[in-house]
């Protein structure tokens, strides 16, 4: 049994959540809820296999040999039911990394690339940061769940768009898209000739009974038409190695991707990167299904305390992530006296809505995991600040 209530200090470690505090909410004593990695230790099994190789001390150029290869394909066939080729798998420092270097790779200045809003807000600078043009097909909120539009994505499809980021599952809303969603978002694309970019770092991360779908899976049109991102950084708290993968089956896309990553000097990665996700990967079975009943735990303690305490905050409960989506609009506050009030009334630092695009406004995204009195904590915090705030 792993121990995830144990709190560990992360100050002073040089880590963004706690180490950027007084940088981004003005005040370095906020509690910090907003960067999406963990506050549980990484795994021992993780931590073992990075001080072996640790103590031969020559970190020199490394590679990744058939161990990291074949750690990804057994885990995306144990925990997916997914059977992928060594030959497809192409190494990137990031999901977000590989999103910018998809836009390089498969598309030209002036082209438009759809994006589904609210959504992480890398996407839209993915886009935009390399002269492309953004298109939204946004997400309707319904009945506590965010979900595809599709009629509004068939018509932006019909304007050209050469590319799709789907979140898969999506963050920040948590929603895990079914077979019949994800089947209907592909034949719209492949109507239209549109690359997927499925980013589906939180694969892992599924809850509530719910099963993820691998978007390449739906269809046997697919191999041409979609590539997978993975990586075990949320899974396994290892956003700080510097690891993903691409699934890419067709040999052509697969060339272009690789051309792009080579160009760029990054194809080798980092010696613990490779060491540390073929770790993950390889042993990470029991850890993330502890892992999952825990924040499954955390998830129904925060459902509840909302419900009782604040039914000012609508919680949007996730189907898949740590991420909770909180609909702060019953508060009557615009966004910029929600940011103050999170930071100077309740004093928690939390990733602001509209930062994810359309969609956006009067929502907060919560990070909660964390351990179970941290998260208490943070929401006596919330129920202190409200209790003393007089709504509009």
């Amino acid at each position: 049994m792993y121990d995830f209530d144990e709190i560990i200090p992360r100050q002073g470690t040089d880590c963004l959540k706690y180490d950027l505090r007084e940088a981004f909410f003005g005040d370095a004593d906020v509690l910090p809820m907003w960067v999406a990695d963990m506050d549980f230790r990484t795994p021992d099994f993780v931590v073992d296999a990075v001080k072996r190789r640790a103590t031969h001390e020559i970190y020199g150029y490394s590679m990744r040999g058939a161990g990291w290869y074949d750690a990804v394909i057994s885990w995306l066939d144990r925990r997916h039911s997914w059977a992928v080729e060594k030959d497809w798998i192409v190494f990137s420092p990031g999901v977000v990394p590989a999103l910018n270097m998809a836009v390089l790779a498969y598309t030209q200045p002036g082209d438009a690339v759809i994006v589904q809003p609210p959504v992480y807000f890398p996407f839209f600078s993915a886009v935009e940061n390399h002269d492309r043009k953004l298109v939204y097909n946004p997400l309707k909120l319904e009945k506590g769940r965010l979900c595809i539009d599709f009629d509004d994505l068939a018509e932006k499809a019909k304007q050209g768009a050469k590319m799709l980021f789907l979140c898969n599952p999506h963050n920040p809303g948590g929603s895990v898209w079914s077979k019949y969603e994800l089947t209907t978002l592909f034949y719209i694309c492949r109507e239209h000739n549109i690359l997927i970019i499925s980013d589906e770092i939180h694969s892992d991360l599924v809850l509530r009974g719910r099963k993820h779908t691998v978007l390449a899976t739906v269809a046997p049109e697919t191999s041409d038409l979609v590539i997978t991102a993975i990586a075990p950084s949320k899974t396994f708290n290892l956003a700080g190695m510097a690891t993903s993968a691409l699934v890419i089956p067709n040999k052509v896309m697969r060339r272009r991707f690789s051309e792009t990553i080579e160009n760029l000097h990054i194809s080798l990665g980092t010696l613990f990167g490779n060491i540390s996700s073929q770790a993950a990967y390889t042993h990470g079975d029991q850890w993330l299904d502890e892992l999952l009943d825990y924040l499954r735990r955390n998830l129904d303690l925060a459902e509840t305390y909302f419900r009782q305490h604040l039914p000012q905050i609508t919680m949007i409960r996730p189907e898949a992530t740590y991420m909770v989506w909180l609909d702060c609009r019953g508060l009557g506050l615009n966004d910029d006296e929600l940011r103050d009030f999170m930071i100077k009334k309740a004093r928690l630092g939390l990733n602001e809505g509209r930062s994810f695009g359309p969609g956006g406004s009067g929502f907060m995204r919560m990070n909660v995991a964390c351990p179970l009195a941290v998260l208490r904590d943070a929401l006596e915090r919330l129920k202190s600040a409200v209790g003393r705030l007089k709504v509009k």
